[in-house]
């Protein structure tokens, strides 16, 4: 009786599991419409510099680069995160959520930085409707990253606190495909952005 009562509450976890990953995966699809209108108001208006510097003036890829191998190197230390989860390490998880942070919250100082050049220099998104879109869609995934890495210092106190429970291995899904999403997204905006504006 008992091994029946622990298969149905196994069960009643893996069901309530799903249902949130599931709803995760629709707010994801939401947001995947929120930056493909960013991406399409970028397309519209990129080449309108009113007299004003061009991508090609403004962007210094060397530094966009290092950014990106950031998210990138991040994502890969997050599945890291993951698959110590699987082994149900603990510390392991910790210490592989402390290394995503690191490298995300570098991202998010390195744009920061690139920001504030920028404005100093005049350029703010104010000049144009080409810097103006630039912002919008650039600061729009650098605050998503930032989101995530609060999400992320959250997640590492409770797992610290109460171990890898069902809760907090549920959350680590979720967080894992909004991170690896964030990754996709950085992909499209120095392909689109910095790589063509440069050009």
């Amino acid at each position: 009786m008992s091994s029946y009562s622990a298969r149905i509450e196994e069960h009643e976890h893996d069901d309530v599991t799903s249902v949130r990953v599931f709803g995760f995966w629709i707010y994801i699809m939401s947001d995947c419409i929120l930056f493909a209108s960013l991406f399409a108001t970028y397309a519209v208006l990129h080449n309108n510099f009113a007299g004003g510097p061009t991508g090609r003036d403004l962007f210094e890829l060397p530094g966009v680069l290092v950014e990106t191998f950031c998210l990138l190197i991040s994502s890969f230390t997050y599945g890291l995160a993951m698959l110590a989860r699987n082994r149900g390490s603990k510390s392991g998880v910790i210490g592989c959520l402390a290394v995503t942070f690191v490298l995300g919250a570098s991202f998010v100082g390195l744009e920061v930085t690139e920001f504030h050049k920028l404005i100093l220099a005049g350029h703010g998104p104010q000049q144009s409707a080409f810097l103006s879109s630039f912002f919008t869609l650039v600061s729009t995934h650098g605050l998503h990253v930032t989101c995530g890495l609060i999400w992320m210092v959250v997640l590492t106190a409770q797992i610290a606190k109460k171990g890898l429970t069902v809760a907090t291995s549920t959350r680590m899904m979720c967080l894992s495909l909004f991170w690896h999403f964030l990754d996709i997204v950085w992909i499209c905006v120095f392909t689109i952005v910095y790589l063509m504006g440069a050009m």
